[in-house]
């Protein structure tokens, strides 16, 4: 890379990590909180609702925002088209949601879930209001701007769903919590980006946008289906008990996996679209991304399946133990889908959204099928289904890196199986502490401390690369304290 896109990559990474830690360390606390307070089968009337609120926020994007963000020649005509597309989309969704709340109601034999769907339903509309905010942000990689307003509004929401919940309302509080997050991101995303959309509208634009857009809109309908599925036969097959459990395990397993490549994935999109035309820069720049992808996620999503029962029992008590098999499984499928997400970055970068579409459709259609042979023998064998998939993805996934870049599935897992490997034995030390120390915060004290410097020991004495491009990402960054970079400096510089 250049070496001023070099340090924009540095900052974006930096930035756009800490915008996800900092925003999901702060729901974590919320959530740790409410669900002491909350039971199962509250979380499990959400999770009901998650497939018809994630299917309209793909829609609500449609696509746009990584047309927008791949497009060079993008002019405020293409912003607010886009602008007002979203807004005409996040309506109709929810005068859509709106009628048929009592549909979704008799599916799941919940009443309540007609309020519900109509009140949760409205951060779709705010949501559309404040999407080109965010575009905008990171198509400047200003990721700065975006922790600033997800810690103010998480921060806000969190307390008011805290309140909520010790004053018994039970499910609203998620609701509310939910609600006013939306309404605070889009007001602060204005306040800080200063945009305001003009009352153009240009079909050439739309058209033009929606060329690439529609096979990404469809991509993700398709991949977002296949997430939410679970909560659906679930919520439709056993008690919203069950549900709540499924959810909560996968909520503590996104917290690591997908927050992190995530990040990585909103750092590199941009970064890699200005090298998209230069193969060799972009086939070095991409190495970089999935190896630090891979430093962080491996050793996380293990680490917490090591320290999965005591983590439950202490932080939300006893009553969401039945949440751990399914978590000690998902985790994998996560470590997974990591890399996989970061593989398919690399198809939007080179245009290639009918790709992306038929992988889709293939690999969705497998995943189907596993679900619907599990689905009998109960959540555990469902989540087992999950990680074959997971698997199954990766591979197919990489044939196409293969064929673009020369990068395909036995060159990427040999540049990432000394971090899966390390990570198997970070995961190991943390159940073995589990077994033979009885009580659950002396275990996580031990863990929490013994696995991160083996961890760090084996990557520094196998001179891992990973490690040492993010140790230049902390140490030059002017947030990291003097005496962090002469540790830095002194043990993890490149010789």
């Amino acid at each position: 890379m250049a070496e001023n896109l070099k340090s924009q990559t540095v900052r974006g990474v930096w930035w756009s990590l800490l915008d996800r830690y900092s925003i999901q360390g702060v729901s974590f606390l919320v959530t740790l909180v409410m669900s002491r307070i909350l039971t199962p089968g509250e979380y499990g009337l959400i999770g009901m609702l998650a497939i018809f609120i994630a299917l309209a926020q793909v829609f609500i994007d449609g696509g746009f925002a990584n047309a927008l963000i791949r497009k060079e020649n993008r002019t405020e005509t293409d912003f607010s088209t886009v602008f007002w597309v979203n807004l005409g989309i996040g309506l109709l969704s929810y005068l859509i949601l709106f009628v048929s709340a009592h549909a979704i109601a008799s599916i799941y034999k919940e009443e309540i879930l007609v309020p519900i769907v109509r009140v949760y339903a409205l951060n779709l509309v705010f949501s559309s209001l404040g999407a080109i905010n965010k575009v905008k942000l990171t198509i400047d990689i200003n990721f700065k701007t975006q922790l600033k307003i997800s810690l103010i509004s998480g921060v806000t929401s969190g307390v008011t769903g805290i309140l909520c919940a010790v004053n018994g309302m039970g499910v609203w509080a998620i609701v509310a919590q939910s609600n006013v997050s939306a309404v605070l991101t889009t007001l602060l995303s204005f306040y800080y980006i200063r945009w305001r959309p003009s009352l153009a509208f240009s079909v050439e634009s739309f058209k033009s946008l929606f060329s690439y857009g529609s096979k990404l809109l469809a991509a993700q309908t398709i991949s977002t289906l296949y997430v939410y599925l679970y909560h659906l036969v679930i919520g439709m097959k056993y008690t919203k008990d069950q549900l709540g459990l499924y959810t909560k395990a996968t909520q503590f397993g996104q917290i690591v996996t997908t927050t992190m490549a995530s990040s990585m994935t909103r750092v590199s999109f941009p970064v890699l679209s200005r090298v998209q035309n230069d193969d060799t820069k972009l086939i070095d720049s991409y190495r970089k991304f999935i190896g630090m992808v891979a430093f962080i996620v491996f050793p996380l999503s293990l680490g917490l399946c090591g320290i999965a029962r005591p983590l439950i029992s202490a932080l939300i008590t006893d009553n969401w133990l039945g949440c751990v098999p399914f978590l000690r499984v998902i985790t994998f499928a996560y470590v997974c889908d990591g890399i996989t997400i970061v593989n398919l970055n690399l198809l939007y970068v080179k245009g290639k959204s009918n790709i992306v579409l038929r992988l889709e459709v293939i690999k969705k259609s497998i995943a189907i099928i596993l679900l619907l042979i599990a689905l009998p023998y109960g959540v555990m064998t469902i989540c087992y289904s999950q990680l074959l998939y997971a698997f199954i993805a990766l591979i197919l996934n990489t044939v196409n890196t293969k064929k673009l870049l020369n990068y395909g599935f036995f060159s990427q897992m040999r540049d990432l199986t000394p971090y899966m490997l390390f990570s198997l034995i970070v995961m190991g030390l943390a159940l073995w502490f589990d077994q033979i120390i009885g009580n659950n915060w002396l275990v996580l004290a031990a863990s929490l401390t013994a696995c991160p410097v083996v961890y760090i020991l084996l990557c520094r004495l196998f001179r891992l690369d990973a490690m040492f491009e993010m140790a230049a990402i902390i140490g030059s960054n002017t947030l990291c304290p003097a005496w962090l970079n002469r540790i830095i400096t002194m043990y993890f510089t490149q010789k």
